[in-house]
């Protein structure tokens, strides 16, 4: 693994249950983090899943952007 995709990877670590909620419903096609042939995909939706993805209150909370 490269340094550039450890920084990448604990920078998803550090990611609050709100944002990655947002980033989830809100990213566009494409996003690296939600590509399955790289590392952060499994980073990503393991950490989302321990917070407890989307609650109601996550849901309500971060809306549709107007």
């Amino acid at each position: 693994m490269t340094n550039e995709e450890m920084k990448t990877i604990e920078e998803i670590n550090q990611m609050s249950h709100s944002s990655m909620a947002s980033l989830w419903r809100f990213a566009p096609s494409g996003h690296p983090y939600f590509d399955k042939t790289k590392p952060f995909f499994e980073v990503f939706n393991e950490r989302f899943t321990k917070l407890g993805r989307f609650t109601p209150e996550i849901s309500k909370s971060i809306g549709w952007e107007e």
